[in-house]
């Protein structure tokens, strides 16, 4: 369903952007977005050139909020540094306006039960909500994936354990559904590395298949990780009980786990996609 972008975000952005883009940075921004129309040469003000354009990107764009998600891609990923940043004057601290239009479009978003993605893109949740996870695999939702990935990554820092289980589930459920989908053998056991090792091989993944040295070198540390995700779940996550001398698992860990699984969820996913089209 297309969905429009809600007025309350039409309102910050024509509040905030005025006082953060020049004219010419405001259009060059609006033509990276790929917003329809062009009022780059209008004589309007910045802020009804804001709303103007708003409101043609909801009539005419194919997806409004993708548009929206690009216009607001710099902002929701502002630098660390920026971001911790502080600046002071006659000893009054000066809140940088970049972080404080951030805060204002996530709690907006928030409100208009809208996410934004790392990337540029804008979740209206109704496919996360309404489809399990197994769903959206099969039915290639990127974006959707995507969110459970960020899910993921949001547990980092306050439950590693959990990030890591939530990464290796993942992983888990798209090999499963392929093995479903391609009617293949599922295995008598289906941890990860079970599972991983029917589609990899259905798949190509086989370093011992491939000619090119390099492509040998980077699969088999594909098969190397994959293999570490799913013993780091076993031994570390909160998938499993742990014993007197718990694993100290820190977010770096969890980090590196998430990061890894959503590379190699997505290579999987693209494969799968190259070889239907080949068949």
């Amino acid at each position: 369903m297309r969905k429009q972008i809600p007025a309350p975000i039409i309102s910050i952005l024509s509040d905030s952007l005025p006082d953060l883009e020049t004219h010419t940075s405001l259009d060059s921004l609006f033509l990276y977005a790929d917003a329809p129309g062009d009022l780059s040469q209008s004589d309007l003000s910045k802020p009804k050139k804001v709303v103007a354009w708003l409101r043609e990107v909801n009539k005419e764009a194919d997806e409004p909020l993708g548009v929206l998600g690009k216009l607001i891609e710099g902002y929701m990923e502002l630098p660390e540094t920026e971001i911790n940043s502080q600046n002071s004057w006659a000893n009054v601290e000066i809140q940088n306006p970049k972080v404080l239009f951030k805060e204002k479009l996530d709690k907006t978003l928030t409100q208009c039960n809208l996410q934004y993605i790392v990337g540029g893109y804008i979740s209206d949740g109704s496919a996360s909500q309404s489809k399990t996870l197994r769903e959206l695999i099969a039915g290639r939702n990127f974006i959707a994936i995507e969110a459970e990935f960020n899910r993921a990554l949001e547990n980092v820092n306050a439950n590693p354990r959990e990030a890591v289980s939530a990464a290796s589930n993942i992983l888990e459920s798209v090999c499963k559904v392929y093995i479903e989908d391609e009617n293949l053998d599922m295995p008598n056991k289906q941890d990860l590395q079970s599972v991983w090792r029917v589609v990899r091989n259905d798949l190509g993944f086989d370093p011992r298949s491939k000619e090119d040295d390099d492509v040998k070198r980077i699969l088999s540390g594909v098969l190397s990780v994959v293999d570490g995700i799913g013993a780091l779940r076993t031994h570390a996550s909160s998938a499993h009980g742990q014993g007197k001398q718990g694993y100290k698992l820190l977010p770096r860990h969890a980090r590196l786990a998430v990061h890894s699984a959503h590379t190699i969820t997505l290579f999987i996913l693209e494969t799968w996609d190259e070889n239907k089209v080949g068949a």
